[in-house]
């Protein structure tokens, strides 16, 4: 321990510690340290001061213009393809005898019917504005409903339309017969234009003499008849021969729906679907079979056929439309 006593106590103030340190050590007194004083900068050095350095300046950047985007031309729209198969000329007496409406003879109770029909159908056809409103499927439940009778007629009614192009598809390939109902001959249609790619089905369509109807054939028939329905190469045929034609109305006559698949794979590919009823035979499980069969078409239409006078005397007609 320091000694106490040998502490210098002398003075009439208690010592601080660095003062009794430096009475007993004799280190002296402690002065705060001495700094001498900083000269004045002369006047000409201030002036003469060179100024801080500044950081380069960046290199200018170069303006480039934003290029000009050329305009691009909107795509054209796809243009029809003209039918450019074989020419068939139509015997009137044929017609006749089968029925059917001829376009020269004069108006008759038949063609008034069909063109009642025809009426709803062109107006849901241009409403509806797309190349799928404009093809029609005709077909009936049962055989023996007059569904090629109804096909046939309705072709050649509206054939008479003011500038409009009415192709009938035979696409029956199980009972082909519209080209027999016309009275005209054709070994290839539409089944050869889906099996082979190579052909095209507008070199197929039969133009016939009768202004503004044409006819495609069904064709050769094979085992994969329903297959080629099936597959994606129908939906292109289709669309190369509706695409691009506003005023091309495309009637489908097929098999019956109830005795085989080609209906129900069209109608896939149809806006419109008739499906014709015989009056008095065909039953209510039928239709609505058949109705079932076609559900693929949003747009299902119920056609009457052979229905007779009642007996009060009201008038049914031959034929009569009524929305799905």
């Amino acid at each position: 321990m320091t000694d106490q006593g040998k502490i210098n106590r002398e003075g009439a103030k208690p010592a601080s510690l660095f003062e009794r340190a430096d009475a007993t050590f004799g280190l002296g007194p402690v002065r705060a340290p001495v700094v001498p004083p900083v000269p004045p900068v002369p006047e000409t050095l201030r002036r003469t001061a060179a100024p801080p350095p500044q950081p380069p300046a960046p290199p200018p950047v170069a303006q480039v213009a934003a290029p000009q985007t050329a305009e691009v031309p909107a795509p054209e729209a796809p243009k029809a393809v003209a039918f450019c198969g074989p020419f068939a000329a139509i015997d009137r007496e044929h017609l006749r005898d089968g029925g059917l409406i001829v376009p020269e003879d004069a108006v008759t109770g038949l063609l008034e019917e069909f063109r009642i029909v025809k009426r709803e159908l062109l107006a849901d056809a241009r409403a509806g504005g797309s190349a799928i409103a404009r093809r029609i499927l005709v077909c009936s439940p049962h055989p023996g409903e007059g569904k090629t009778y109804c096909a046939t007629n309705l072709a050649i009614a509206l054939a008479a339309e003011r500038g409009l192009e009415v192709l009938l598809v035979d696409a029956d390939v199980v009972k082909p017969s519209v080209t027999q109902r016309l009275g005209i001959e054709a070994e290839m249609g539409l089944m050869d234009a889906l099996a082979d790619p190579e052909i095209l089905p507008e070199s197929l369509v039969v133009k016939t003499d009768i202004d503004g109807l044409f006819v495609l054939p069904a064709g050769t028939a094979t085992a994969l008849d329903a297959e080629y329905l099936a597959s994606a190469r129908t939906g292109a045929v289709l669309d190369r021969l509706t695409q691009g034609a506003p005023d091309r109305i495309v009637i489908f006559d097929t098999p019956p729906a109830l005795a085989a698949s080609p209906a129900a794979e069209l109608a896939q590919h149809v806006g419109q679907a008739l499906l014709v009823v015989r009056a008095d035979e065909t039953s209510r499980a039928a239709l609505e079979d058949a109705q079932q069969l076609l559900s693929a078409c949003g747009d299902i239409k119920l056609l009457l056929n052979a229905a007779r006078y009642s007996p009060s005397g009201r008038r049914f007609g031959s034929y009569g439309t009524k929305g799905k």
